[in-house]
């Protein structure tokens, strides 16, 4: 569910990428990126401006087949020296990727990680790939970071959505079930306009079949998270914010909840 047009993702894409390109010149392209082990700043931003590409192979070539990912993963054979031959590159590939899903328009095909979506699918995807780590890049070159309130909200309601796919709540042998009765979350914002007031959160029911979610309402939360919209959705991304935010409740289900609905970037 998503409330915002393809060319609003892709202006977004394009101001992320800006905001990510103009932290290039703060910091060592050989730092390493305390939020991403093994990775150094250039690495961190090849693996964006790789993602980019990569996402905008399957759109310009309408592939309808998972396309390979080695431009995402593969980072570890450049030598990056120059930040802004870097800068540039990364900034070019943001325009490729809005450009040829603006030209595709919102009532193209094509192949996506979730299967049966729009092609929105991938400009939020983008969006929000891009978003959290130039939050890893701040992290890096020491600056604070600032994200808009609506991207913080649409980001986070992605996150919402993938752990509606089977894999994040199906249950294996040994392992423990997350859904059961009793079982919900409600993350509360503390800043940040929403569709009705500055309180607009959202309630997470485990209890049915399958994991549902409201904007606010719903029943008994067995743990309420509170705290800023953007380090409500680092925290899903697993960067370290938890001490800036208020937990109260089971704390192993928000545990088992972060595990189960992160399954598809592990």
């Amino acid at each position: 569910m998503t409330d915002w047009s393809l060319d609003r993702y892709c202006a977004e894409i394009l101001t992320q990428t800006d905001l990510l390109c103009s932290l290039a010149g703060d910091g060592e392209l050989t730092a390493r990126v305390p939020t991403c082990p093994g990775w150094n700043f250039g690495q961190l931003l090849r693996h964006v401006g790789g993602t980019h590409r990569w996402a905008d192979t399957v759109v310009r070539d309408r592939a309808t087949e998972p396309v390979p990912d080695t431009l995402v993963n593969e980072v570890f054979h450049y030598d990056d020296k120059d930040p802004a031959a870097l800068r540039d590159w990364l900034a070019e590939g943001a325009r490729r990727l809005t450009d040829g899903l603006v030209a595709a328009g919102p009532d193209a095909r094509v192949w996506t990680v979730v299967p049966d979506r729009p092609i929105t699918f991938w400009a939020r995807r983008m969006l929000h790939e891009t978003v959290v780590h130039r939050a890893d890049a701040a992290w890096t070159v020491g600056v604070p970071y600032a994200l808009d309130a609506a991207v913080a909200r649409d980001g986070f309601e992605e996150w919402l959505g993938f752990g509606q796919v089977p894999e994040a709540y199906e249950t294996e042998d040994g392992q423990e079930p997350l859904l059961g009765p009793g079982r919900g979350l409600r993350f509360e914002p503390s800043d940040g306009p929403g569709a009705n007031g500055p309180s607009t959160g959202w309630f997470v029911d485990l209890t049915g079949d399958a994991p549902t979610w409201t904007r606010d309402g719903g029943g008994a939360a067995a743990v309420t998270v509170r705290g800023p919209l953007s380090d409500l959705l680092l925290l899903v991304y697993g960067r370290p914010v938890r001490d800036r935010l208020h937990v109260s409740g089971d704390t192993g289900l928000l545990d088992l909840w972060l595990e189960r609905t992160g399954f598809w970037i592990e």
